[in-house]
């Protein structure tokens, strides 16, 4: 045995070689761990460059290229093929030159007077215009379906419009159809034509929000069906489960905001239907607005007769009191020289028969001068007293021009 060295017991040999396994164990997991940590770093940077690319193939370019402006205003499809062939991208956003001129700030107190650009796409362009297979073809090379430049997508275009083809192609093309614009509007919410029925219906059954609301006013789309005379919206909306007395910022019910929309005689057989609708679905005819106001105080308003007649055979209030202490009564009265076509008679009639207040004797006069072109509405309001005291200012009260008409006609 040389000098220096020292003799190893068995269990000290046992101990050195299972350090020695413990050493490589280590060592074996150390590389493993980092053939891992290689690998997910690999792969991490994998994607982010996938990403990358990814993103920078979906970022719109800005065209002002008056020949492919024109070609997307005339729907002109075979020069979009060749602008657009196959495997190119059709994703721009347009920039039209022109517009109305104001006053823009250019910093440090500067001021200029600069066109007004609205940006736009495509898209836009095409669904907004009806050329559905230009749209098809944009939507083909890759045109990003909800890109909204100007604060709308091409779906709010395409039934704003009216154009229910291009409107279907876009939600098959996997357009949001409860995309908000900057407005807080959704597709939904621009459908306020009787011609924007088959938008609706396309966008329900692509999974549009009935009870959807508008950021500012709070409107559900059945309000809005509802402030347009829109009976087939309605019709549909109530179908899909709309919320008959969802109220809105005004405390308005649709019930109230079909009520409150000024109608003409011509429409007035629309809004008669709308609320009938409505109350066969369960609509409360006692909800206030946040002036107290009822739907009776509205449609008395705009002089809706058929619709005053349902809702006091609904069991209406005629003496309810609104916020400036006015009963449907006063709201008919101060509109009968507006719509003596309306036939405003009929509902003062309908009002006394349902127990309405009638007008102090005393202010008879004043009423007189307000109803002068309608003497059948104060034949109905004098008819309600048993006797009166007739003086000289109820003469005075009558023009002389409305005097000699209602003469003519008696």
């Amino acid at each position: 045995m040389s000098q220096g060295s020292f003799v190893f017991s068995s269990t000290a040999l046992r101990s050195l070689e299972l350090d020695k396994d413990m050493l490589e164990r280590h060592k074996y997991k150390t590389q493993l761990a980092t053939h891992h940590l290689s690998s997910y770093m690999l792969k991490k940077e994998a994607m982010e460059r996938a990403q990358r690319r990814s993103t920078f193939a979906r970022r719109p370019a800005v065209c002002q290229d008056v020949v492919i402006h024109n070609a997307l205003y005339t729907g002109d499809v075979e020069a979009l093929k060749r602008f657009f062939p196959r495997g190119s991208m059709a994703n721009l956003v347009i920039e039209p030159q022109g517009g109305e001129m104001r006053w823009m700030a250019q910093g440090e107190g500067l001021w200029s007077l600069t066109y007004e650009q609205e940006l736009t796409t495509p898209l836009h362009i095409t669904a907004g215009r009806g050329f559905v297979d230009c749209l098809r073809l944009l939507l083909e090379r890759g045109a990003n379906v909800d890109l909204a430049p100007g604060g709308t997508t091409a779906l709010h275009e395409a039934c704003e419009s009216c154009q229910a083809e291009c409107a279907k192609l876009l939600l098959i093309y996997g357009a949001n159809a409860n995309a908000v614009s900057e407005d807080g509007l959704m597709p939904l919410h621009v459908c306020t034509s009787s011609e924007s029925f088959e938008c609706a219906k396309y966008l329900l059954q692509y999974g549009a929000t009935i009870n959807g609301c508008t950021l500012d006013e709070d409107d559900a789309p059945l309000h809005i069906a509802a402030r347009h005379g829109l009976h087939d919206h309605v019709e549909l909306y109530l179908r899909h489960g709309a919320a008959v007395d969802k109220q809105n910022n005004e405390g308005l019910t649709p019930l109230n905001a079909a009520c409150a929309q000024p109608q003409e005689m011509k429409y007035l057989g629309r809004y008669l239907k709308v609320c009938q609708m409505l109350l066969d679905a369960g609509a409360d005819v006692h909800t206030k607005d946040q002036d107290k106001r009822t739907p009776l105080h509205m449609a008395c308003k705009n002089a809706n007769p058929d619709i005053a007649d349902l809702l006091l055979a609904k069991g209406s209030s005629v003496n309810n009191m609104d916020y400036g202490g006015e009963a449907p009564m006063h709201n008919i009265l101060k509109v009968v020289c507006y719509k003596v076509s309306h036939h405003p008679e009929r509902i003062v009639r309908a009002l006394l028969n349902h127990g309405s207040i009638r007008v102090w004797p005393g202010a008879l006069p004043v009423v007189l001068k307000h109803c002068s072109e309608s003497p059948h509405t104060i034949e109905v309001l004098l008819n309600a007293y048993s006797h009166l005291k007739v003086t000289d200012t109820w003469v005075e009260s009558v023009p002389e021009d409305a005097f000699k008409a209602s003469c003519l006609n008696c």
